[in-house]
């Protein structure tokens, strides 16, 4: 699940000139497995509501209840399995961290890990309902990613106790990009020395992929969960200090995003809802 205000893969933000972020809003939803479903609905300003506990996007929200994050959906999937997504997420974070990191030399995007070790609680229609490892962060920017980046990847492994996550990225001037985090369950974060980049097999839409391991060892996915011409997320397999860990992955080519042929396709994906009104006030929390 991911929460937009101004939905940086929507085409309809692209072809608005990216002027009014919160005239395009987004809580977008993946589901995997046989019942996978997609939702991704570009809203308009009368669909997002905020308060300081709250963020709402037309028919759902994500709020803080005490110590726990709750998210509440009810979504239309997109093409070709369109239908009604609706139901539960409730996150609840071992310990929250305030730091974020830079993930451009100027600062203008940037990267804050909020809660990395947590456990949550998955009741979603139709057909998903678990419990297991959980995980919340949020990217900030000031500028369009294909205007600054070619090229990322990110992961999230549990490791240690807690998780590591490694971040690293190309920049358009050819410089790169490297952070790599231990975070303990006690609150404590430090930053460590990365194992090697290490080559993993394409996507299926030859999207390319690597991440972080011990030298000598290939990763290798466990799990497909997204691919697009553009970007990919799955769980892999990897080692880190010689201990295996499974955890997400992603990987994401800003130079194919940027080309322009892609934003019809994306369109049918993702669909524009710009009259969304809300009936009742906003809740406080």
């Amino acid at each position: 699940m991911i929460g937009f205000i101004g939905s940086v893969f929507s085409p309809w933000y692209r072809w608005s000139g990216r002027r009014e972020p919160q005239n395009h809003c987004c809580i977008n939803v993946a589901t995997y497995g046989p019942k996978g479903r997609f939702t991704m609905t570009d809203r308009g300003r009368s669909a997002l509501r905020q308060s300081r506990d709250v963020f709402e996007v037309g028919p759902s929200h994500i709020r803080w209840e005490g110590d726990r994050l709750v998210i509440e959906v009810d979504e239309i999937a997109s093409p070709p399995l369109i239908s009604r997504v609706r139901g539960r997420v409730v996150l609840h974070p071992a310990a929250l961290f305030g730091q974020s990191h830079d993930l451009t030399p100027d600062g203008r995007h940037r990267w804050q890990p909020f809660a990395p070790i947590a456990r949550i609680e998955v009741d979603l229609s139709p057909g998903h309902r678990w419990q297991g490892h959980g995980y919340f962060d949020a990217n900030f920017g000031a500028a369009a990613l294909e205007d600054d980046f070619d090229y990322w990847t990110w992961g999230r492994f549990p490791h240690g106790g807690g998780a590591r996550c490694f971040y690293d990225a190309r920049l358009r001037d050819g410089s790169e990009q490297a952070t790599a985090l231990q975070f303990h369950r006690d609150g404590r974060v430090e930053q460590v020395a990365p194992p090697p980049r290490a080559r993993m097999a394409r996507s299926l839409w030859a999207v390319r992929r690597e991440t972080r391991a011990d030298a000598g060892y290939r990763p290798r996915q466990v799990l497909g969960m997204l691919d697009a011409p553009f970007y990919t997320r799955a769980a892999v397999r990897t080692s880190i200090e010689g201990v295996e860990s499974v955890g997400v992955h992603e990987a994401l080519d800003l130079r194919r995003f940027a080309s322009p042929l892609l934003k019809p396709m994306l369109a049918l994906r993702v669909p524009r809802r710009a009259g969304w009104r809300f009936e009742a006030p906003l809740e406080k929390a």
